[in-house]
């Protein structure tokens, strides 16, 4: 299990970045009971070895007026390795698109987007998605509303999981 390889205070410090990245060395020693300087050793390591990816603020999109979240659900004509990385290059081009995932199934892909308006989304729709190369069809789902939007790793199963491991 991925997760095992990190100690509990490495687990413990994961937890708190995601919960508050902001925060200060010097609290978050505090709070995973360690000194400052192998605080920031341990972090430096967790960046290097890819278990921190980044640090990002939460910015809430229809406050800058992105008004439209839709998923957009892809089939592709052909699947072939070459094909599948071209689309996704595309997906990662596409400002719109913020997330995109390759499915198992009758779907290929799926692709959450953000617009400032339902016309902005129908011509992306129109003009850029259904008219990339290997697409064969697109399904679109517009959000009313979200009842959840929590992006981090719940840490108390990974820690529950870890304590039943022989």
């Amino acid at each position: 299990m991925p997760g095992s390889k990190l100690d509990p205070i490495d687990r413990h410090i994961l937890a708190e970045l995601q919960a508050d990245g902001r925060m200060t060395n010097v609290e978050l020693a505090r709070r995973v009971g360690i000194s400052a300087p192998p605080c920031l050793r341990r972090v430096r390591t967790l960046e290097e070895s890819g278990f921190i990816r980044g640090y990002h603020a939460d910015v809430d999109p229809r406050e800058l007026g992105f008004e439209v979240q839709v998923f957009a659900m892809v089939g592709l004509s052909s699947q072939a390795e070459a094909d599948l990385s071209a689309f996704e290059q595309k997906c990662r081009d596409w400002p719109l698109v913020r997330e995109c995932h390759m499915l198992n199934g009758e779907i290929d892909f799926i692709l959450k987007c953000v617009s400032p308006d339902l016309s902005t989304f129908q011509s992306f729709l129109t003009e850029q998605l259904t008219a990339a190369p290997n697409v064969a069809s697109v399904k679109t789902s517009l959000v009313i509303r979200g009842a959840k939007n929590e992006p981090a790793v719940p840490f108390d199963v990974l820690e529950e999981r870890l304590g039943r491991a022989p």
